[in-house]
């Protein structure tokens, strides 16, 4: 946390703190360093929750109940718990700031969404009678890290299910779902408890920014696609600051099996040494790892428009140019000693040699991906 920033309020009363909010929302508070949270689960008593009624200076009521055995489940886990808690801090004129994580389905007529509405509209009037800031969150779909698989979310069923082989089923591809990044709801509860601030629609209701609206076709696609990458595909998607795909990606990688965190890469190597590709992406190239003998030379080519950057990390290895159209060879010593990136610009025939006495290693970046059919490489001697 910036040191500018305000404090926070402690101690902040947090019900549902086991839950895939919750757990989000613990972790960054003590990763801010703060310590004074009053943790509510589902069964700690009514007189803790008073006891901690008493104590708050903020509250997060995160509670609430998705698959009931019995749809009256719903309006006792919801609603009622939520207005439990709201008589307890009315009952010791406990007038600290109340957010609420409600659901869009609150909207709908049934039973889930009806005993959502029921805890909003409590949360509403409990700010009206004691004068009391509320912020009421009307969720989309929330996916990220820590969320229960094969339970009420498709993005982590998806993830989970994908990244163990498991067969997923997509019903309707042309099906549009809402979804709110993890990270951007505890961006929002930040928001309302630092600044008291929240980005609220017509109705008074708080929303979470940004909304990412995904078919769940395409949903199903992309996380295949990350999963091929650890096939050998190699692809990392398109990953800009804010985008779905960054989000999900993440979200993927979180699912993976903890015996699987590590996957192989197909190696091509020969009595001169090794390359091996790394990663792909769609617009920024592709990385490598060659190794090179004591004595070897690789390269002899030049190119049109692919351009490469070369880094020796260990070994000796001289880097040799000529432009194509010239005599004049210029020449660039690299060292894993000395941590250097070497640009080979277009139009110059180039080539890299092993003048150590042991293996050199060189990562390599290409600002676009090998094609077969479209190599742009013209074998030329330096």
């Amino acid at each position: 946390m910036p040191n500018d920033a305000p404090a926070l309020p402690q101690p902040i009363l947090i019900t549902g703190a086991g839950g895939f909010v919750g757990r989000n929302l613990v972790a960054t508070l003590h990763a801010m360093g703060c310590k004074d949270l009053l943790l509510f689960e589902k069964d700690d008593t009514v007189e803790t929750l008073a006891d901690y009624c008493r104590q708050a200076t903020f509250v997060v009521h995160l509670a609430g109940i998705n698959r009931p055995k019995d749809p009256s489940e719903f309006y006792s886990g919801n609603a009622g718990l939520t207005d439990t808690m709201l008589q307890l801090l009315a009952e010791c004129g406990n007038k600290a700031p109340v957010l609420v994580t409600s659901s869009i389905q609150a909207a709908l007529d049934n039973d889930y969404g009806k005993s959502k509405k029921q805890a909003e509209d409590a949360i509403f009037a409990h700010g009206n009678a004691l004068g009391s800031p509320v912020y009421v969150f009307r969720m989309e779909g929330v996916f990220g890290k820590w969320c229960r698989p094969n339970y009420n979310s498709v993005v982590a069923t998806f993830c989970h299910n994908i990244a163990r082989g498991l067969p997923i089923q997509v019903r309707d591809p042309a099906y549009e779902l809402p979804l709110v990044y993890i990270d951007d709801v505890i961006d929002c509860i930040l928001d309302a408890m630092l600044h008291g601030q929240a980005q609220r629609d017509e109705e008074g209701y708080c929303r979470i920014h940004p909304v990412h609206r995904v078919t769940l076709g395409h949903l199903a696609e992309l996380i295949e696609s990350f999963a091929d990458a650890r096939r050998g595909s190699l692809a990392v998607p398109f990953l800009a600051e804010g985008s779905f795909e960054k989000k999900l990606y993440s979200t993927y990688l979180s699912y993976l099996p903890t015996d699987q965190f590590a996957y192989d890469l197909n190696t091509h190597a020969d009595e001169r040494g090794s390359f091996t590709e790394a990663l792909r992406t769609p617009e920024r190239g592709q990385v490598s790892v060659n190794i090179s003998k004591p004595g070897i030379v690789k390269g002899n080519h030049w190119h049109h428009t692919k351009n490469e950057k070369f880094l020796v990390v260990q070994g000796e290895g001289v880097v040799r140019f000529r432009r194509i159209d010239s005599d004049e060879v210029i020449e660039y010593r690299v060292s894993g000693n000395k941590l250097q990136v070497v640009d080979i610009p277009c139009g110059y025939t180039h080539n890299i040699e092993n003048i150590g006495t042991g293996d050199m290693v060189t990562l390599m970046w290409a600002n676009e991906c090998f094609d077969p059919d479209h190599p742009d490489t013209f074998y030329l001697p330096v």
